[in-house]
């Protein structure tokens, strides 16, 4: 149970999954230090620096994590790092002086951070990846009923529902795609130094040995390195994952707005799940808010914020390094991917029960597709041979008079209108306009297209 008496995070308790607060976790952080330790000794071994023995005694000593005498000395050293060393030290007889051996503190310090942030995005591609398939069901389930199009949020053309879906689902293919190549091409500092040159190394082993050096620990790791660093990796590389993640907030934030539109009653098509004790207002006790989309659509805007920061990181990572960066790094990187896995694990569970009236749709649908099948006629008058402006005057008005109607709560009359209007029937006969705006359909191929989305949705995603 968290510590109540105290101020916490809402990520530290509230947002995010057990596995993305664990992997941000002071422990894992500083057994990932302990590990890259370990990593660095073991190679050296090789170079006649650390022996066997001293190398083994790091590792057997490895994930005695002790924060509490690791903070102790901290207070008096006021370097957290050099604090975690002097208590793994405490605990490794044999072994204890040689770590941290050639190193500064960022070639152990920026090299957890690109495994964090590379296990950060495989937790968020397997929810991502999750979200996806349970979309391409819904798309698939109703990828040929028609519903009402709305554009400036006003009744347009029909489309499906299959089809709008399909409009969030690529959205969310090409996030899963970046944060893909991004996991797989995270880089860390590797060995460098305290300016990039590797010069502490090249003293220790001989500037001919540099590479081959490098290229062991990045084996022993599992990360690749980049070429070229300051004192730290560029800070562009994070500005690459907090944008990508604001990407993908923004797909998750477009999808909860639409939601939080389509379930007011007066459209009524989809909606949350709601449960049956789930209070909606403490005032009103009808209210059936969306909260998990409103969630949604908060968690989201503030994740929107945080690129500027890890833009002003890379910035303003003056010359060969600042400092300026690095407590707001503690916040922005966990928080980044905490943040973006709630959103996910929100929407997995909105997907997951989303609930569609058909009834809704399909009132929605009869109301107003008889506006839309009038571009229809328009074109089909002009190909009879009649004058498209003028005809598309006769049809406006029909439009704006059935316009009225609806307001005052009758039935859309426009069908009748039309087909009792005897200019139109100068060049269409009614039988023939009403077949034109009762014939259904006019929704293209969107039908075929969302299909083609679901299937490059199976296609890519693998299966559970």
């Amino acid at each position: 149970m968290p510590d109540f008496d105290t101020y916490l995070s809402p990520f530290s308790w509230r947002y995010g999954t057990p596995a993305m607060r664990t992997l941000w976790s002071e422990t894992n952080k500083r057994l990932l230090w302990r590990q890259i330790w370990v990593a660095l000794a073991e190679v050296q071994t090789g170079y006649g620096l650390v022996t066997s023995e001293q190398a083994s005694d790091l590792r057997s000593h490895m994930t005695e994590i002790n924060l509490s005498r690791a903070f102790e000395i901290e207070s008096e050293i006021q370097h957290d790092l050099m604090a975690e060393v002097y208590t793994y030290a405490e605990q490794c007889p044999i072994g204890g002086g040689i770590i941290h051996l050639g190193a500064t503190s960022t070639d152990i310090e920026d090299n957890a951070d690109a495994l964090r942030l590379r296990s950060g995005l495989e937790l968020l591609l397997d929810s991502l990846a999750t979200l996806l398939r349970t979309m391409a069901l819904l798309i698939e389930e109703w990828v040929d009923t028609p519903l009402i199009g709305f554009t400036h949020l006003q009744p347009a053309e029909p489309s499906t529902l299959g089809y709008r879906l399909a409009i969030y689902g690529q959205d969310l293919m090409r996030d899963y795609e970046l944060l893909k190549d991004l996991a797989s091409g995270m880089k860390g500092k590797g060995f460098k130094g305290a300016v990039g040159t590797s010069a502490s190394y090249a003293e220790l082993l001989g500037v001919d040995n540099l590479i081959d050096f490098e290229n062991m620990i990045s084996q022993k790791l599992g990360l690749q390195f980049f070429l070229v660093t300051t004192q730290v990796y560029p800070r562009k590389q994070d500005y690459e994952v907090i944008s990508s993640l604001a990407g993908l907030g923004a797909s998750l934030y477009k999808f909860a707005f639409d939601l939080r539109l389509l379930q007011s009653p007066l459209v009524g098509e989809l909606a949350e799940k709601f449960g049956e004790n789930q209070v909606g207002s403490s005032a009103m006790p009808f209210k059936r808010n969306p909260i998990l989309s409103e969630k949604v659509n908060s968690l989201a805007r503030h994740l929107a914020t945080l690129p500027r920061v890890a833009w002003d990181n890379a910035a303003h990572s003056l010359l060969e390094r600042t400092l300026d960066d690095s407590a707001n790094r503690r916040i922005l990187l966990p928080e980044a991917c905490l943040a973006a896995d709630e959103l996910l694990l929100t929407a997995i569970r909105i997907v997951s029960n989303l609930h569609v009236d058909a009834k809704a749709i399909s009132r929605n649908y009869a109301t107003f597709a008889p506006f839309a099948a009038s571009e229809r006629l328009l074109m089909a008058l002009v190909k009879a041979g009649a004058d498209r402006q003028a005809i598309h005057g006769y049809i406006r008005n029909h439009s704006m008079k059935a316009w009225e109607t609806i307001k005052r709560g009758g039935v859309n009359p426009l069908i009748e209108d039309l087909c009792a209007d005897r200019e139109l029937q100068l060049y269409l006969k009614e039988i023939e306009i009403r077949s034109i705006l009762e014939g259904g359909g006019y929704i293209g191929d969107a039908p075929e297209r969302a299909r083609g989305l679901m299937k490059a949705i199976r296609k890519t995603i693998p299966v559970e």
